[in-house]
């Protein structure tokens, strides 16, 4: 089973994103910061974090970053609506397994979430 938490500022983004999700048979776990979701971590069961890069306090790339260096196993997709080449080099050295660029298909969030999960 799949669990995924989706992680961003944007109400619209977060609610939009976890229908899709849903529809297509996932479990989602909703989170409006970084700081709640770490708050939060000890008893979320998501296998994939979906993270926005640009919020308010904790950024994306950070949360990556803390991620990854706590050792926990997760599938760990960064995406953004501003499309600077710098911020995706950043993405995949803090350790990120997939990257997507706002607006993204539904089928490339499915790709990303199983890409990691076939491995």
């Amino acid at each position: 089973m799949q669990i995924v938490a989706v992680i961003d500022d944007d109400i619209g983004m977060r609610t939009s994103v976890t229908r899709v999700l849903q529809a297509s048979g996932y479990i989602c776990e909703t989170y409006s910061s970084a700081e709640e979701y770490l708050d939060g971590l000890a008893a979320s069961k998501a296998n994939s974090v979906l993270i926005d890069i640009h919020m308010d306090g904790l950024s994306g790339i950070e949360l990556c970053t803390r991620l990854k260096a706590s050792g926990r196993f997760l599938n760990v997709i960064l995406m953004t609506g501003i499309d600077i080449e710098a911020n995706e080099a950043k993405a995949f050295k803090a350790g990120c397994n997939a990257y997507l660029h706002k607006p993204f298909s539904t089928r490339s969030l499915i790709d990303a979430i199983e890409k990691r999960a076939s491995v």
